[in-house]
């Protein structure tokens, strides 16, 4: 349970709030790179910690991310004619670069003392893992970097990435990837549903059975550079414990407890777009080989887990408006909660928490260990900003290259050995 002015310092992030001024330390993903494929194409609305911005991509291919105001009589710049390197307001010709500075002035007269002296606030931009990331904050506190995700490092056929809206606060969304203790109900089958008698099917059943019966894991947790690992054992067979394992990065970061040993790795990044909605950047990566082509055209459709199945603007075919489809008939006979998508069934339950939620009036539960260790990572960061101390995560984009996943192993294992054996780093760190 937080006060309401906790609440407060941690779900709000427009300009000049703490939090917003926290997450103005680190790199941010804007859009996804696809969005602005061509040289000289359409420009990109973009909206970032309440911020109204417009992207674009010039000639030589740099992605520029400025105000949307034209600086002579404020025409907005999404209108704007993307030529020859630089956006032209269509209102009387004012051209500007990616770097803001304002390149032609069709009805300035050269000797004016303002001529070629005009700039409009423009980000620094770079491009990783498929998506294009700008920088927000003060130019000297630039890290050098966005964070070296492991799904940025691997070859371009070795990963997918998408992002999907969510209509509630960025914050309960992040908790929600957090909380994996909510397995053991929101993704389950119904209860009355008979088991999967395929063989290749006995693995995941085995794993769905121990989520079902095991609903109070215990958790470990471990800090490190970037941020924290937790770890939740359930009681498996033969005395053995079943670990799923996620890793949060500040401040915004995670990736899944689901892969096994040899399987896809899955990640997410949580951007605010204002307090009430956010993106999620979700992306799939294989450190060993491509993903298959029919993985991928699983993932466009929403055929497997952490994806869901897109609309246009990257909104979910299910969704909040047309309450996620849900089908009671099926609730009663297949699946827990009447919806398809286990991505869609997440943002069932973070969103109808209401557009922020409330936490003044929560009642945590021991599984909710990795929520308050979150909450706490967060708040101590931004008052820490504010008592001048900017977060050190931020300058060690080589940190963020971790892992997680699933593991069984014998029950008397402490979580320090597992994370060795499971991935050969006490934090998950990739060598």
């Amino acid at each position: 349970m937080l006060s309401a002015s906790d609440n407060d310092l941690l779900t709000r992030t427009g300009p000049g709030t703490p939090m917003g001024e926290y997450f103005r330390c680190f790199w941010q993903p804007v859009a996804l790179s696809e969005e602005l494929r061509e040289p000289d194409g359409a420009p990109l609305r973009v909206k970032i910690l309440g911020e109204e911005l417009v992207a674009f991509r010039d000639s030589t291919g740099r992605v520029g991310l400025l105000e949307p105001r034209c600086a002579h009589r404020g025409a907005h710049l999404f209108f704007g004619r993307n030529e020859q390197c630089g956006l032209r307001c269509v209102y009387h010709g004012w051209k500007y670069d990616v770097d803001g500075k304002c390149v032609d002035m069709p009805n300035v007269p050269a000797d004016a003392g303002y001529h070629g002296q005009v700039s409009i606030k423009a980000y620094p931009t770079r491009e990783f893992a498929d998506m294009v990331w700008a920088f927000l904050g003060p130019r000297e506190r630039m890290p050098a970097a966005p964070p070296q995700l492991e799904c940025g490092v691997v070859p371009a056929a070795h990963r997918y990435v998408t992002k999907r809206l969510i209509e509630c606060n960025w914050a309960q969304s992040i908790e929600g990837a957090l909380d994996t203790a909510h397995f053991s109900f929101l993704h389950m089958p119904a209860p009355n549903r008979a088991a999967n008698t395929n063989p290749d099917a006995a693995a995941d059943e085995n794993r769905l059975r121990w989520l079902r019966n095991d609903p109070l894991p215990q958790f470990s947790v471990r800090e490190h550079e970037a941020g924290f690992v937790i770890g939740g054992a359930r009681k498996a067979d033969n005395d053995a414990l079943y670990w799923r394992i996620t890793q949060f990065m500040l401040p915004s970061h995670s990736i899944t407890p689901s892969a096994m040993p040899g399987e896809t790795y899955y990640g997410y990044t949580w951007v605010p777009i204002d307090d009430i909605s956010c993106w999620i950047y979700v992306y799939a990566w294989h450190p060993d080989q491509p993903l298959p082509a029919a993985e991928r055209a699983k993932y466009v459709k929403g055929g497997y887990g952490q994806f869901a199945e897109l609309g246009p603007g990257y909104v979910p075919v299910r969704n909040r408006g047309n309450d996620y489809l849900i089908d009671r008939e099926d609730q009663k006979l297949n699946s827990f909660t009447g919806v398809r998508g286990i991505a869609e069934q997440d943002q069932l339950a973070w969103e109808s928490q209401g557009a922020l939620m409330d936490r003044s009036n929560e009642r945590l539960s021991p599984t909710d260990v990795g929520i308050v260790r979150f909450r706490r990572a967060l708040m101590d960061g931004a008052r820490a900003l504010q008592a001048g101390l900017p977060p050190a995560a931020a300058g060690k984009p080589w940190a963020y290259t971790v892992r997680s996943g699933g593991a069984v192993e014998p029950a008397g294992l402490n979580f320090e050995t597992v994370m060795q054996k499971r991935f050969g780093s006490l934090t998950g760190r990739v060598a």
